[in-house]
């Protein structure tokens, strides 16, 4: 490869950095762009294992980043799809309150997505939600008509025909071995030649915080892979029609295993939290060795895991036991029963963790010299992506003296 210099490098090449590659071209029409990506194919880990559910927005904490970033990135993926050509569905979605003790919690989801501006939710009672659900059984429930699913994979694959049009290099098996910083610049050793560029915006995802200590920066949170394993619904016993989520537990950053219909009409049942032995860690038997010794041997883990202990321990639990996964579906739609269910897929999670073993909530990107780093992306990242694009390409325009 020849080292042609570019005006930015975007590393990672999931939805994020496509999207994040898509605003700079457009807001800097004359910026030189080059997207490194390690896998032969984009999209390949996070953007290409969730759930393809575009979410409305509802659980952020107004004024953080996602609140925001999510409700913005709500119009502009659905804007997108139509102007690409790729399917989505506007299924709707509730969240269901099955005891007393979270309708207070259910109310303050209510209250976060009015103070987020989410079109259209309403507090439905126990005979509304029938109407919309007719399995699903609550004392209450929030409606969210405005969640929709997409094929994330199908979006990622738009974002790139986009970015080519417009002239971007996008480089697929390019996995970044190492980071040389130049007087006027950056050189990225990658697995199929040397990159040039004056700056560097990280989109890594699970590898987001290996690549910032490529370039010599200690960031202060370490990625910790969490697996999320699914089921699938058969299609004869399809007991919802479109998104059933329970009310999350407000200390643990995770939504609870839920019903989620995909764009291509088969329903999951998911996903679970356990903690991945491997960055791509989609199987139990993944094993990482060196990836699993750097989880143990840091100390944010063991302080995360003396907190969270219980709900880790009933996760694992979970995870064995397909009796204890269906009970805790049945808690949504009581009818589901365990030959309703096939195994399906499985995501991993990179869920940033601080050293006092906090789990960061929002979204996380920081500043260093010619580098932005998101080192905080998870869920609502993909609907939300198109937002934090345009949100790096404004921190790239002043950091990076782009014009």
């Amino acid at each position: 490869m020849t080292a042609q210099r570019h005006d930015v490098a975007i590393v990672g090449g999931g939805i994020v950095g496509l999207a994040t590659a898509l605003a700079l071209t457009e807001r800097f029409p004359r910026c030189t762009v080059v997207l490194a990506e390690k896998e032969r194919q984009l999209a390949c880990h996070q953007s290409g294992h969730n759930s393809g559910v575009i979410h409305a927005g509802i659980y952020y904490k107004p004024g953080s980043y996602k609140a925001q970033l999510c409700v913005e990135g709500v119009r502009l993926m659905k804007t997108f799809c139509e102007a690409n050509g790729v399917a989505y569905e506007n299924c709707g979605k509730v969240i269901v309150a099955t005891t007393e003790d979270e309708l207070p919690r259910l109310q303050m989801l209510y209250e976060r997505g009015i103070a987020n501006r989410v079109p259209g939710l309403r507090m439905l009672a126990a005979a509304e939600l029938r109407e919309i659900e007719p399995h699903a059984r609550a004392l209450r429930a929030l409606h969210s008509a405005q969640t929709a699913i997409v094929d994330y994979r199908a979006v990622a694959a738009a974002m790139a025909a986009r970015l080519e049009q417009q002239g971007v290099q996008i480089l697929t098996g390019a996995a970044v071995r190492g980071i040389v910083r130049y007087a006027d610049g950056l050189g990225l050793a990658t697995s199929c030649g040397t990159v040039e560029a004056r700056n560097l915006v990280n989109c890594a995802g699970l590898y987001a915080d290996t690549v910032a200590r490529l370039m010599g920066v200690q960031p202060d949170v370490r990625i910790i892979p969490f697996r999320g394993e699914y089921y699938t619904l058969r299609r004869d016993r399809a007991v919802v029609r479109g998104l059933v989520y329970p009310v999350p537990d407000p200390e643990f950053p995770f939504l609870g295993v839920h019903f989620t219909k995909r764009i291509s009409g088969e329903i999951e049942a998911g996903p679970n939290a356990v903690l991945a032995f491997a960055r791509e860690g989609y199987r139990m038997r993944t094993v990482n060795l060196a990836e699993l010794l750097g989880v143990l041997g840091y100390r944010g883990f063991w302080k995360m895991a003396a907190k969270y202990w219980r709900t880790g321990s009933y996760e694992i639990y979970r995870s064995l036991s397909k009796r204890a996964f269906v009970r805790a579906l049945q808690h949504l739609v009581p009818e589901v029963r365990e030959d309703d269910l096939a195994p399906g897929g499985a995501g991993v999670r990179a869920q940033a963790v601080s050293p006092d073993g906090a789990l960061l909530d929002d979204f996380k990107i920081s500043e260093t010299a010619n580098a932005i780093h998101v080192l905080n992306a998870p869920s609502p990242a993909a609907t939300a992506s198109l937002a934090i694009g345009k949100h790096i390409a404004a921190l790239a325009g002043k950091s990076f003296g782009l014009g």
